[in-house]
């Protein structure tokens, strides 16, 4: 989730679903997995939970989640059914995703990434900037990468240049400075 100004959980688009976490690599050889995890709530991968397991090379399936510790950069999880390193190493790059109706309502001000990417952008002045391909945080705050044609630009989600942001609409209007655009656009 993003605020114009911090960012509490990252979310992306999966048709119905959005991303909690990304199967990074085997760990050990009983089928533990090190999982970047992207969502701020720890309660996700509890032991007993079930998630969605979306697969690189097949159909997502529902997952039994056995077993769950932080580590430094992410988490260890074990699922049922993943007993060996070999079968841990087939869902290298899988996703761990949930429903969107399991995602509560962000709280006024902020925003799921799913929500923001996709929506098309404009200034106050009609001129087109594109639409949001990615939600990029840069230590200093959260950029929209835009994308318009072959043209893409990053532009600060700051409070002062958000206009009227409308998520059932999919669309963000921005009142930016003058040269933003042309000083931060570049070809894709």
């Amino acid at each position: 989730m993003v605020s114009t100004s911090a960012a509490l959980e990252r979310d992306e688009p999966t048709a119905d679903r959005v991303v909690v976490g990304v199967v990074v690599r085997p760990h050990g050889v009983r089928g533990e997995l090190k999982v970047e995890i992207e969502s701020d709530n720890p309660k996700r991968f509890q032991p007993g939970n079930d998630l969605w397991l979306a697969v690189p090379h097949g159909p997502a399936r529902r997952v039994h989640v056995e077993a769950f510790r932080s580590v430094r950069g992410g988490a260890l999880i074990a699922l049922e059914g993943v007993e060996t390193r070999e079968a841990a190493e087939e869902l290298r790059g899988a996703r761990f995703e949930v429903d969107v109706r399991e995602v509560p309502p962000a709280p006024p001000g902020f925003y799921y990434h799913y929500e923001l990417v996709g929506c098309h952008c404009v200034t106050v002045e009609g001129e087109e900037l594109g639409q949001v391909v990615d939600v990029v945080e840069d230590g200093g705050g959260h950029l929209l990468r835009l994308r318009h044609g072959a043209r893409e630009v990053l532009v600060p989600f700051v409070e002062a240049f958000l206009k009227r942001l409308d998520v059932a609409d999919r669309r963000i209007e921005l009142s930016l400075p003058p040269g933003l655009v042309e000083t931060c656009a570049f070809e894709s």
